[in-house]
């Protein structure tokens, strides 16, 4: 390497973050700040960071797109046989992650996930392109292959299958609901004095916000 990772530094200037700043709420207050990135056409603004953990205890990380937010909370879909499809069924506790690094910010959850009926599952795979809804019944998700080609073939295959037909969704095909309990909102803040506050759902059906420190 021509560079040092120890010397690579910026600072964070964009502006702080007060509780006075803070809806009581937490998902009101996350869907002002995907406003505020979508308004700033940041990349992929839904793209989040999903940490599901196997059996014996070994966490894994992959990155999933966001498909839907109401006051019950954050939705996406995967495989239901893939790794995370078989972690969350095995362990339905999970953490999302929100990089949105051009805005100095970041937003975590932890939560619980609920499968999706499978009605709201049918009704947002029939609003996927349709190339999407093939490769949904194209790929074993997760599992070794031994060429692209082979990808490229079952896909193909898939095509011609459902020629001249609609694509139904594949019965190992769904998605989940992330039920949040916890939800921190970061934004970065010169001197590496960041502010940061989180949300914990208390018994009553009420949040506690808390600053953390940096």
């Amino acid at each position: 390497m021509n560079y040092d990772l120890k010397d690579l530094r910026r600072e964070y200037l964009r502006g702080g973050l007060q509780l006075t700043d803070l809806s009581a709420d937490p998902i009101a207050q996350f869907e002002l700040w995907m406003a505020q990135a979508l308004e700033a056409q940041i990349p992929d603004p839904t793209a989040m960071v999903l940490a599901t953990v196997a059996q014996d205890g070994q966490p894994s990380q992959r990155i999933v797109l966001l498909k839907g937010l109401d006051k019950r909370g954050f939705v996406f879909y995967t495989n239901l046989r893939s790794r995370k499809g078989l972690e969350l069924h095995s362990n339905p506790k999970v953490s999302l992650h929100f990089p949105w690094h051009v805005l100095e910010r970041q937003v975590s959850v932890c939560g619980v996930v609920q499968p999706l009926d499978r009605d709201e599952v049918a009704d947002y795979f029939r609003r996927r392109p349709r190339e999407s809804q093939i490769a949904a019944w194209a790929s074993r998700q997760s599992r070794a292959i031994a060429s692209r080609a082979e990808l490229l073939e079952r896909y193909k295959a898939t095509e011609e299958r459902f020629d001249q037909e609609d694509v139904p969704p594949p019965e190992f095909w769904g998605g989940f609901r992330v039920r949040p309990h916890q939800v921190e909102f970061w934004q970065g803040g010169a001197h590496r004095l960041h502010d940061r506050y989180q949300y914990t759902l208390q018994a009553e059906g009420n949040w506690a916000i808390d600053r953390l420190e940096p």
